[in-house]
């Protein structure tokens, strides 16, 4: 699939309905693991590109990738200020209240509202349950036919949807670019750190699997670390 620019209006018809159900999160520091419930929501085919990025904003951060490789080097803030902005673009209520004017440096005054209709950041647990699309496993296919990591990357980024799609078409879930999550990792030990899944081209077998979960202070830019869009129905 080599998907064509894309307006901001045309965001709505490619997302994917992902359909209620449950997941089991597991920490692996702690051992703990506990399950969700989670509602049917929609979820972005593949992670918000350089393109997309640079048409809502007039700007991406630099890189030597291409147009349609994810955006990267973008904050846990930036992320949810692109939500906003993108939602408003495309005539929906925004999710998150004080996005583009937080006062707080660690951005815990940012709240989501998931029913106002937006465009949000996925919750961990509706990401790990659409990465792993039905399947039980530690991944979703073949590393090397769904995913870009260290041993075939060639140590960059890649466009997106270069790679195997899970069962329910989405792209890029394992490898390419880690992506933030809406949660909070564990506030009562890491304050506002938050959440962010899937590994990237730059990570070992290891680190990309569907229950990998690793975390950092919202304002951390880095070059594989993007995001991907969510909705609630």
């Amino acid at each position: 699939m080599r998907p064509e620019p894309t307006p901001p209006q045309a965001i709505t018809e490619q997302m994917i309905e992902i359909p209620a159900g449950n997941v089991f999160l597991r920490d692996e520091g702690t051992k703990a693991t506990w399950k969700v419930e989670l509602d049917a929501f929609r979820m972005a085919p593949y992670p918000v590109t350089r393109e997309l990025y640079r048409t809502v904003l007039g700007e991406a951060p630099a890189s030597a990738t291409g147009p349609r490789a994810p955006v990267t080097e973008v904050s846990w803030k930036d992320a949810v200020l692109f939500c906003d902005l993108l939602s408003r673009a495309c005539g929906l209520d925004p999710c998150y209240s004080a996005a583009g004017d937080s006062g707080d440096p660690d951005a815990l005054d940012v709240v989501c509202d998931a029913a106002a209709g937006g465009y949000r950041l996925p919750s961990e647990a509706e990401w790990e349950y659409a990465c792993r699309a039905g399947t039980s496993g530690v991944r979703y296919g073949e590393l090397d036919e769904i995913a870009w990591y260290r041993e075939n990357s060639g140590g960059e980024v890649h466009d997106v949807a270069t790679r195997a799609p899970n069962a329910w078409g989405l792209y890029d879930m394992i490898g390419n670019v880690w992506e933030w999550c809406q949660d909070l990792y564990d506030p009562g030990v890491y304050g506002p750190y938050r959440v962010f899944r899937g590994g990237s081209a730059y990570d070992p077998p290891r680190g990309c699997r569907a229950s990998c979960r690793r975390k950092s202070h919202p304002t951390l830019r880095i070059d594989d670390l993007g995001f991907r869009l969510a909705r609630s129905l």
